[in-house]
């Protein structure tokens, strides 16, 4: 059974670093979706910008 996409609007959770982490996806694409993150998520991954590209495969749909 093919796995469901994540569409504009949906909350995810994936995997980052070994910890959970989860967003609001805000683009899909054909391989990956854009997520902005919480700042908590941002700072702990030390990133620039509260947005991060996720594979299709690596990321989980919630409900």
């Amino acid at each position: 059974m093919k796995k469901m996409n994540a569409k504009v609007g949906d909350r995810i959770t994936f995997e980052r670093n070994g910890m959970a982490h989860s967003g609001v996806v805000f683009k899909s694409m054909d391989n990956s979706v854009l997520v902005d993150i919480p700042d908590e998520s941002k700072d702990y991954l030390s990133y620039t910008t509260a947005k991060t590209v996720v594979a299709h495969s690596k990321y989980t749909i919630l409900k």
